[in-house]
């Protein structure tokens, strides 16, 4: 169960880089515009840390997209 939390966490993080990526957004501009530090967007990028939903939430709203799309995996 622990691996795929941790699974979930690395594919959010790599949705939330993409996203990030697409807009031409460096980590430090993601995180002044979500209200947080850029050490913590990296570690949630690389799935070291599993954010909570309002932090997600902020996320989202910093890259102007809905929440979901952080859940949308592709293979």
């Amino acid at each position: 169960m622990k691996e795929r939390v941790l699974e979930v966490s690395k594919l959010v993080g790599k949705n939330i880089k993409a996203q990030r990526v697409k807009k031409d957004l460096t980590q430090t501009q993601l995180a002044e515009r979500a209200e947080m530090s850029s050490t913590m967007i990296g570690h949630i990028e690389r799935g070291e840390k599993s954010p909570t939903v309002e932090t997600l939430a902020s996320i989202a709203i910093a890259l102007n997209i809905d929440l979901y799309k952080l859940f949308i995996f592709e293979d």
